[in-house]
């Protein structure tokens, strides 16, 4: 899994399906895929097939925006899934151009405010197809049913794209914020979690460490742990027998502690405490940037707070290249099974002043802050404060977080 393939659905429905680069919607059980055309004032644009077509994720989330050149603007498509109503995906198509146009839909099994024509002559289209006209800067608003509703109504009241956007936003925000220098990476963070959130983690048997991290996530941003407690043990299994010992391994340990301990399980965290004393993972972070999403959400993490026994070093492998200079903010990312630290960095000149917040989590003490790389003197347990930094150095070796070509 990866942005480049972006998922639509509810996370708490099982319906799911893949938006295509171009916008169409291809459920993953038995209903039909949905595709869509426009006749604009010069002729037929299939999106499947048009150069000028651009794609992306609104602020990384599952909300997507397809843009399609027509004459004298865009025809802009949006596709969001809501729960209403037992489960709806709506598409927006909005005319950002001067000249009136029609939308074919490749079935009729739609919601939509009035009933549709039929498919404008000039294009050969699937038997079923359906057209709806679109007025100059108007938008044309229809719905795709989860279940097996036919053709109908839309329902009034459904929540805006903008809402959407938010919720999502707010979902995966419960696992850590992140606002970033690079918005690239802050958007791919986002983007792989609601990835995350509706496809699943990866399989433990081909890849336990990434399914550890992919719990670690889904349980940060409000899944219940318990239910995950089996298949975490048996991740872990497999892990000691045969994942390297290296900084993802202690990331994948870090997140299965935070599930035992959301789930109760006090001696699992002790047996755990002693796997981790035996396998002695490498906590040095690569300076690229993993492609595997679960190990890229770790990876980003890590490069902002790294923890063990109760001490979190900040920026562990230095200011990413670039970074100096730059304000930036992050929020809740882990200190501890239960702690979490959130900081701001600001500049005063070339000198970084970093103000911090810690959560200890019930009945912890705090964790001990330190910068090793950035200020080798700085070390604090206060829940709260500021200090000023020395100047970094002109470079810090690991480079900055970058996305990938995977990104949207």
């Amino acid at each position: 899994m990866t942005t480049s393939s972006i998922t639509t659905g509810t996370t708490g429905g099982r319906w799911r399906a893949t938006v295509t680069a171009w916008g169409a919607i291809e459920p993953w059980g038995d209903q039909p895929v949905l595709d869509w055309h426009i006749a604009a004032d010069d002729r037929w644009h299939t999106p499947q097939r048009e150069a000028a077509v651009r794609q992306r994720r609104v602020d990384g989330t599952a909300v997507v925006e397809t843009r399609v050149r027509i004459p004298d603007g865009d025809a802009v498509q949006r596709i969001y899934s809501v729960p209403d109503h037992g489960g709806l995906t709506i598409i927006e198509v909005e005319n950002a151009s001067p000249l009136p146009i029609a939308v074919a839909f490749t079935h009729g099994r739609l919601l939509s405010p009035r009933p549709p024509g039929a498919p404008i002559e000039g294009i050969s289209l699937p038997a079923g197809s359906v057209a709806f006209p679109v007025g100059h800067h108007a938008t044309l608003t229809v719905a795709l049913p989860h279940g097996p509703q036919a053709a109908g109504t839309l329902p009034a009241g459904l929540p805006p794209v903008a809402g959407v956007v938010r919720g999502w936003a707010a979902t995966t925000d419960r696992a850590g914020r992140m606002l970033l220098p690079d918005p690239v990476v802050t958007e791919r963070v986002v983007a792989e979690r609601c990835e995350l959130a509706l496809v699943g983690p990866q399989h433990p048997d081909p890849d336990p460490v990434a399914f550890l991290l992919g719990v670690g996530q889904l349980v940060r941003m409000g899944d219940t742990a318990a239910p995950w407690v089996p298949d975490v043990a048996h991740a872990l299994e497999l892990a000691g027998k045969s994942a390297t010992a290296d900084w993802a391994l202690a990331a994948a340990i870090d997140a299965a502690e935070h599930v035992l301990a959301a789930a109760g399980e006090q001696r699992a965290c002790n047996d755990l405490a002693a796997f981790r004393r035996r396998v002695k993972p490498d906590l040095r972070l690569p300076a690229e940037a993993p492609a595997e999403p679960a190990h890229f959400l770790a990876w980003v993490e890590r490069r902002m707070v790294q923890h063990c026994d109760g001490v979190a070093q900040l920026f562990p492998a230095g200011l990413p290249d670039g970074w100096a200079g730059s304000n930036f903010e992050v929020y809740s990312l882990p200190t501890g099974p239960a702690g979490s630290v959130s900081f701001a960095v600001r500049w005063h000149g070339a000198r970084p002043a970093v103000l911090w917040e810690q959560v200890p989590g019930a009945n912890a003490t705090p964790a001990t802050l330190t910068a090793p790389v950035l200020a080798p003197q700085w070390r604090t347990s206060e829940l709260k404060g500021e200090a000023l930094w020395p100047a970094p150095p002109a470079a810090t070796g690991a480079g900055a977080p970058v996305a990938g070509a995977g990104a949207n």
